[in-house]
């Protein structure tokens, strides 16, 4: 039996005790790109953009979340080159079955996604690792709500994605 879902569970269970201990706040990634994205608009805008109430509440600065993206980021890196999986693919197998091998179409797909996500992410508080994790860890009913949510979209998602459901 393969132990390592089983052990980055484990991992994950630990960071978010570790996380509340050091800094008192949620283990989560969406604050993080609403940082960089306020730390974008500081360079363009300047110190006005700092008078906005979401940035004197969300100080667009670097900090441990946002040094958490970027270990995700190298610690897949190093998982996938270590276990020979590496590879540049810019068109998935499954979003080219379903919509052809067109990259620029993959990329406005991803952008759109992502920026929706984002959105999402921050409408509803956090994303699904800050209510996935830490919120249904603090037994949090949003949270709960959140995560049932998550699922039955992923379920719906996948079904029309793999073809059971019809769009």
């Amino acid at each position: 039996m393969d132990m390592t879902p089983y052990l980055a569970g484990i991992g994950i269970g630990v960071l978010s005790w570790i996380t509340f201990l050091l800094s008192d706040k949620p283990l989560g990634c969406s604050t993080a790109y609403a940082q960089t994205f306020g730390m974008i608009e500081h360079r363009i805008r300047g110190a006005a953009s700092l008078e906005k109430p979401y940035w004197k509440k969300v100080k667009p600065v670097i900090e441990w979340q946002w040094m958490l993206v970027v270990g995700v980021v190298i610690g897949s890196f190093i998982a996938a080159t270590l276990s020979g999986e590496f590879g540049l693919l810019w068109v998935p197998s499954t979003f080219g079955a379903a919509f052809g091998e067109s990259v620029s179409l993959r990329l406005i797909v991803a952008l759109i996604g992502g920026v929706l996500m984002g959105i999402g992410a921050r409408w509803a508080g956090g994303c699904t690792s800050g209510h996935g994790i830490s919120g249904a860890l603090q037994l949090a009913v949003a949270s709960w709500i959140a995560v049932i949510c998550f699922f039955v979209a992923g379920i719906a998602t996948a079904m029309v994605m793999y073809g059971v459901l019809s769009p």
